[in-house]
């Protein structure tokens, strides 16, 4: 595996063909085409096969990718084929809605504990999770050997928080709150800006001037 070439690019991409290939699996689907992929992903198959190609030689010319078996190894390229332990920090409405889905995730990836510093908060039940108090976060991330965090909070609280799950051994940081925060090089950061994500999109509205030419075309 030529891992030192390997883009976040591509990393991404790989949930993306597992998915895909879930899909199919479930359709009884055996083998797929890389010409295939690149059509129901919107993909230019060169750039699959190239992306698949860093991790071994996977496909077989004339026929493709056996399905089974390359969900086998995107899932052990992203680590998914082992129990990974999540814990959640913020069980505001997003918090709560993130741990509600991790009920209906059948992957290895689960969220495992869940955590806020507001007193309302503690005790209370998140399907079968307990709301701990933030003291508890180190002990519990050592003994449910917990490696992903995930933070809900404010942005005012997002920092204090990142830096609990650094000192307790979280070695990866989902982040959805709307602000830059700051670990070691070795901690890996994720954020999932919804606010950014949403704005860009109005760049790609047609404006209300093209809009007002287009109708005045018409008449």
């Amino acid at each position: 595996m030529k891992s030192d070439k390997i883009s976040e690019a591509v990393v991404r991409r790989l949930p993306v063909y597992l998915r895909y290939l879930q899909e199919l699996y479930k359709r009884e689907v055996t083998t797929v085409s890389s010409q295939e992929l690149g059509l129901k992903l919107d993909l230019n198959p060169a750039q699959i096969r190239k992306d698949l190609a860093y991790f071994g030689d996977f496909g077989r010319k004339g026929i493709g990718y056996d399905v089974a078996y390359l969900i086998d190894k995107i899932r052990q390229i992203l680590k998914i084929d082992q129990v990974i332990n999540v814990a959640l920090v913020g069980a505001g409405n997003l918090g709560q809605a993130l741990s509600n889905y991790n009920r209906y995730v059948k992957d290895n990836m689960k969220i495992v504990a869940v955590f806020d510093s507001y007193d309302k908060k503690i005790g209370t039940m998140i399907n079968t999770l307990t709301v701990q108090p933030m003291e508890e976060l180190q002990n519990t991330v050592k003994e449910r050997n917990i490696r992903i965090g995930i933070i809900t909070v404010p942005d005012f609280e997002a920092q204090r928080v990142a830096d609990c799950m650094v000192e307790a051994g979280i070695e990866a940081i989902l982040n959805f709150a709307p602000i830059i925060i700051k670990a070691p090089p070795h901690i890996r950061i994720h954020t999932a800006d919804f606010t950014t994500d949403l704005l860009s999109l109005a760049y790609y509205l047609e404006s209300e001037e093209g809009k007002e030419e287009t109708e005045d075309d018409k008449s």
